[in-house]
């Protein structure tokens, strides 16, 4: 199957450039390949059909202090 070879290919290649990774199964028809590197996230995604989805989290550099924790609970909480 040539989608778990570019898997596989992408994951050696990630692992020859010494980043980090992580993989994680969030949906039935794919794998993901979380990785993180200073000032991004990626979660890119392996589907059954052969597809790449990819998706980039980019930090705005802003720093918060502990008050935050504060905030994210309320405006995330049911």
């Amino acid at each position: 199957m040539k989608t778990i070879k570019e898997l596989i290919e992408f994951l050696n290649e990630l692992e020859s450039k010494s980043i980090y990774y992580q993989l994680n199964k969030t949906r039935d028809e794919s794998i993901m390949v979380e990785v993180v590197v200073p000032g991004q996230r990626w979660e890119i995604e392996f589907m059954i059909d052969g597809t790449i989805e990819i998706e980039k989290f980019l930090s705005d550099g802003n720093f918060f202090d502990a008050q935050e924790l504060e905030v994210l609970i309320k405006e995330f909480s049911d």
